[in-house]
């Protein structure tokens, strides 16, 4: 099992969801991703070398965008934006910019 770090804008989505099942779908995900780092799809293009990772909840398409850092002796999980599936990839890239 990997470490996991949240950027902030993962912390502060995840804090603001009302709903405890989609609360609980999105750390059950993010058990899964550090069980299995690279149970999500590594993107192409301008977004090479990050995964993401796909939820449904209540006919609502999320997101969740990691990178696997790779220090000297260990792999860390950086989990660098969660939310809906709707803009989701221009919201990332303006972030990583």
């Amino acid at each position: 099992m990997l470490d996991m770090r949240l950027a902030p804008p993962v912390s502060k989505y995840l804090k603001k969801l009302k709903d405890q099942k989609l609360r609980e779908l999105f750390r059950n995900a993010l058990d899964g991703i550090c069980e299995n780092p690279y149970i999500g799809k590594l993107k192409r293009g301008d977004l090479s070398g990050i995964y993401g990772y796909d939820l449904y909840y209540q006919r609502t398409n999320y997101e969740i965008a990691y990178v696997i850092e790779e220090k000297s002796n260990e792999n860390i999980i950086v989990v660098i934006m969660a939310g809906t599936r709707e803009n989701f990839y221009e919201q990332l890239k303006n972030y990583l910019r």
